[in-house]
């Protein structure tokens, strides 16, 4: 079992960016989820669960700061830009130690019904505490398309789920993969070239148990490239 993709994605729920090797430090990928678009109005951190729309644009991470274009080449340069592009008052804010993003989901992914909310970890906006670095392999998803799901490590062969409660080394990082990750609304978001498509969550959910993908807390922080070997400790 080999990595065979690398994703970083700097804005909670924006696209993110492919790369060949990752820097990875106890709170997971370097730069990876590190800011989140504030809702001034609601006091949460948008996701696509909330706003579709912002799986309309990407970011990258360069030299410690963020870039970001709508899907169009656009750039949204600062917090007026964006508000603008989201008809929203949002400000763009970087995680820190002792601050907790909020965040949504409809329990009821059909009709985007039944909202609930909950606090995520401190020092990065990924959903939950549980989860520093992502996993998932390409043949468990079959002909779905990646940029559903916005994993962090992308694999050649296997079946991801037999990870769970396992520790593993791969390159110079070693992990703890402490939980399968629950899906939810947004795997079936539009997305450029790719539409709404509710049966990838009714699948999951009636095959896989609402799973999709594990989740690893870093234990001891390095480095990781594409064609590093996975191996269970």
């Amino acid at each position: 079992m080999r990595v065979v993709q690398l994703w970083r994605y700097p804005v909670k729920s924006l696209g993110g960016e492919r790369l060949d090797r990752v820097e990875v430090d106890a709170q997971g990928i370097v730069g990876d989820r590190r800011w989140g678009l504030l809702d001034v109005a609601t006091g949460n951190v948008l996701t696509a669960r909330r706003a579709p729309q912002l799986l309309f644009a990407s970011a990258r991470w360069v030299d410690g700061h963020v870039e970001i274009r709508t899907d169009d080449g656009r750039r949204l340069d600062d917090d007026a830009a964006l508000s603008a592009w989201l008809e929203r008052d949002v400000r763009l804010v970087p995680a820190a130690d002792g601050v907790r993003g909020t965040y949504e989901t409809p329990l009821d992914f059909e009709h985007d019904a039944d909202w609930v909310a909950w606090e995520g970890p401190e020092g990065t906006f990924h959903d939950s505490r549980r989860t520093q670095v992502s996993f998932l392999s390409l043949p468990t998803i079959g002909d779905w398309d990646i940029r559903r799901f916005r994993m962090n490590v992308w694999l050649d062969e296997g079946e991801d789920d037999d990870l769970a409660g396992r520790s593993v080394r791969v390159g110079t990082v070693t992990a703890d993969i402490v939980k399968k990750i629950d899906r939810c609304v947004m795997t079936t978001r539009p997305q450029p070239r790719l539409e709404r498509d509710l049966d990838v969550l009714r699948t999951i959910n009636r095959e896989r148990a609402g799973d999709l993908g594990v989740g690893a807390l870093v234990t001891t922080p390095g480095t990781i490239a594409v064609g590093d070997e996975v191996a269970l400790l």
